[in-house]
């Protein structure tokens, strides 16, 4: 029975190779496949101008639920290109793609394997080396397309196709042929004296399919019916120290409105779709960053540069997750960690300038004058006057400003804008058994209080964070990995006794006839070194 088997499966390999060769050599050895519903009927758009192939994979995988699976060290991913595409299928904006190049692709559902050229030509088989053909399999018998295989300590290699049949030529029966695919455990086999083989992948269910965080553990994407947004960190990164300020129009379904630009009381509130507690109840979501309920404020301060994902629970589902506190939506956020690698650097610096959006027109002093003395005839007419015609005509006329003052509190004490600086330095590396992530961040937020030279102290509002992480992830065994994250805010604030507001609302109310603002030092206070103040 074995022979009787075996026989039969080397005439349908056969079959198979004459078919797939003769077919190769008429059609120029491409390796497209057949391709699934959604690869036909999915339409894109890609401008990319002097862009690397890898830059070129993520644009496509941000737009599409196309992932890319490859080996880097195997393809030239580097190569500058440029393609045109519009409303066009995967095929052939990937035939565009990799027209001048030695790469083909397999595409298997919303998989997309690459590899490199494999030469068909069988009369060189035997100068090439040894031919080994086989299929790839999971545990229950199920043929895999799109497995990377490669001959280790080379960069030759190929994928199974549609059929999970797989070809390839290794120089000696020594060789070692790796197979990998998302999903499942990789297997390392030796080829010894086999010509065909079987292989059967083991699946890694952690690893099955695009994850989501859900709760405190993982979830497939697919299995997932509630409604999840995902942010890109960069999109974040506003000219702004307070990253809740970048919310508004950044996120479907998120309103958020900032009642003061005033250092420290800068803060947007912000909901999702909808306010669902009522009266006294909290309607802000619920915050988690690195799975730990933190407030609005916390979140203000986190750095952008320090975010690796950001996702926000949009629906009622995430009260089955998280409880009544996920009724008005969760916000998940997880810091950056490090990596296996050499320590790498990052810096960045901002300054930024910082003005109201709207003011309000106040009157010239003159016109405020007329329009009192209006207001009292009209409510009293048997009332007197605040001015006389003689004391608006003093003013008219210029005369001594500490007789006849007239005051802009509004210019005196307000600039029409501010400088504000930003800066953000990070290190991360590690090896096998320890990895980290360091960073350090430094916001200078000023308002726009003026400051009179003649002042011996700044009474403009400054506000200074400063800003520690650490985040370390230790591999304790091969399944037991601790992570450490430690993470401090300081500030250090400075300003007028009432806020910035309360200010605004007094120079609107100040008469800007009454009283001069600072009287000039006479000879008796020349040698003051504070301003001599008015009233």
């Amino acid at each position: 029975m074995y022979y009787k088997y075996y026989k039969i499966h080397l005439k349908k390999q056969f079959l198979l190779k004459v078919k797939f060769l003769s077919l190769f050599l008429f059609l120029g050895v491409n390796a497209s496949f057949a391709l699934n519903s959604y690869s036909q009927s999915t339409f894109l758009s890609i401008n990319a101008k002097n862009k690397t192939i890898k830059e070129v994979f993520s644009e496509i995988e941000k737009s599409s639920e196309f992932i890319f699976i490859y080996y880097e060290d195997a393809l030239d991913l580097n190569k500058k290109v440029s393609i045109n595409a519009s409303g066009e299928n995967i095929t052939e904006i990937l035939d565009k793609l990799f027209e001048y190049t030695d790469i083909q692709y397999i595409i298997s559902d919303r998989q997309i394997a690459l590899s490199r050229k494999v030469n068909a030509d069988l009369s060189n088989e035997t100068q090439q080396g040894i031919r080994i053909t086989g299929t790839v399999s999971d545990d229950s018998g199920e043929t895999l397309p799109g497995v990377s295989i490669m001959i280790r300590g080379t960069t030759t290699g190929t994928a199974s196709d549609s059929n999970g049949e797989f070809s390839i030529i290794v120089p000696s029966d020594t060789s070692v042929l790796q197979f990998s695919f998302i999903g499942y455990q990789p297997e390392n086999i030796v080829v010894g004296k086999r010509r065909i083989l079987a292989v059967a992948m083991k699946e890694v269910v952690a690893e099955i399919g695009e994850v989501t965080v859900v709760a405190f553990a993982t979830q497939k994407k697919e299995s997932i019916v509630s409604s999840i947004a995902t942010v890109n960190p960069s999109e974040l990164k506003v000219p702004s120290s307070n990253l809740t300020t970048a919310f508004a129009g950044k996120i479907a379904g998120v309103i958020a409105y900032q009642r003061s630009g005033e250092p420290g009381q800068d803060n947007a509130d912000f909901f999702i779709r909808g306010v669902t507690t009522f009266g006294t109840g909290k309607a802000d979501p619920l915050i988690l960053i690195d799975n730990v309920e933190l407030s609005s404020s916390d979140l203000s301060r986190l750095s952008p540069d320090d975010i690796a994902s950001f996702s926000i629970l949009k629906d009622a589902a995430a009260t089955a997750l998280y409880g009544a506190r996920g009724a008005n939506g969760v916000i998940l956020v997880t810091t950056k960690e490090g990596r296996e690698g050499k320590v790498s650097v990052s810096f960045r610096f901002e300054n930024s300038l910082s003005a109201p959006v709207k003011n309000i027109e106040i009157s010239d002093p003159l016109t405020f004058m007329k329009l009192h003395n209006e207001s009292v005839r009209t409510r009293d007419p048997l009332a007197s006057i605040p001015y006389s015609d003689s004391s608006i005509a003093a003013r008219e006329e210029g005369r001594n400003p500490y007789v006849y003052p007239m005051i802009d509190w509004k210019d005196m004490l307000f600039k029409d804008y501010t400088m504000n600086q930003r800066a953000n330095m990070s290190l991360s590396g590690g090896g096998k058994v320890a990895r980290y992530y360091v960073a350090l961040s430094y916001n200078r937020d000023n308002g726009i209080l003026s400051v009179d030279p003649v002042n011996s102290f700044n009474n403009n509002i400054q506000l200074n964070k400063y800003s520690v992480r650490s985040n370390v992830n230790l591999n304790l065994t091969k399944t037991t990995e601790l992570a450490v994250r430690v993470s401090g805010t300081f500030d250090d604030y400075q300003g007028p006794i009432t806020s910035g507001a309360d200010m605004y609302n007094n120079v609107l109310k100040a008469n800007p006839v009454l009283f001069p603002a600072t009287f000039a030092p006479d000879e008796t206070n020349k040698y003051n070194d504070h301003i001599l103040f008015g009233n």
